[in-house]
């Protein structure tokens, strides 16, 4: 079993039962006990859990999972429907964008149509609501995710490699100082950091939720974007206020 899937496994199990004694991972993954303590490791390190004798537990705070586009729609509709209107006025004609896959990216499509702009996604359903929107579209080809309907994999970072962009918006499940941007499948966040460095301009668009919640996998960094969100009274932890740019709706 590789790291990234021994680590995955773990991060997901700890989230479900907030502590995991070393002697049962070892036995659960087939691994020596020195590669589980290695694992556990790395993952403190990333801030996804903390160590104490004989095994790990969970973080304060949320982790947070991969969920399907059915279990994630609806949710904060409201929220990120402001959020996706705010973002959708960024877009000029002549814009070449990349649109991430995504609940929050979905609703901005219906603010597109009469844009003249060419749109690269790895969403499946955001290709095709792109396309009853008459926006010109282009869809990443590769592994198509079951769960989200998201293109990931080597065929579709070589496909967006191909692109350049003036404006990315891309989703993300977690926002923290220590773990900064992240995402629960480590897949999709190599297809969104790309996209992030082939753009002139990087936009993470979140409702506030997503602050104080970690994901597996690590997009990018605080001051690599600007955050899109909605105001809350949850407030944002001032470590991030000053390192990172966001436009609070």
């Amino acid at each position: 079993m590789l790291t990234e899937e021994r680590q995955s496994i773990i991060v997901n199990m700890l989230s479900e039962k907030s502590i995991l004694k070393l002697k049962d991972l070892v036995k659960l993954l087939d691994a020596s006990e020195s590669t589980i303590r290695r694992d556990l490791d790395e993952l403190e390190a990333k801030g996804l859990l903390k160590r104490v004798h004989g095994g790990a537990v969970a973080v304060n705070g949320s982790f947070t999972l991969d969920y399907s586009i059915d279990e994630r729609t609806g949710k904060f509709l409201t929220e990120k429907i402001a959020i996706a209107k705010y973002c959708a006025s960024l877009i000029e004609d002549g814009d070449y964008v990349y649109l991430d896959s995504g609940t929050t990216t979905l609703e901005m499509i219906p603010y597109l149509s009469e844009k003249n702009i060419t749109v690269v996604t790895n969403g499946v359903h955001n290709a095709q609501k792109l396309v009853e929107n008459r926006v010109k579209t282009y869809l990443l080809g590769g592994e198509v995710k079951p769960k989200t309907q998201t293109v990931i994999g080597e065929q579709a970072v070589l496909n967006l490699l191909k692109f350049r962009f003036t404006k990315a918006f891309i989703g993300a499940n977690g926002i923290t100082f220590k773990s900064a941007i992240t995402t629960p499948d480590d897949s999709e966040a190599v297809i969104k950091k790309l996209a992030i460095d082939l753009s002139k301009d990087s936009y993470v668009v979140v409702d506030s939720s997503k602050f104080g919640s970690v994901s597996f996998a690590k997009i990018c960094d605080l001051d690599d974007v600007t955050i899109v969100t909605n105001k809350s009274d949850n407030k944002i932890d001032k470590r991030i206020i000053n390192v990172a740019t966001i436009i609070e709706l």
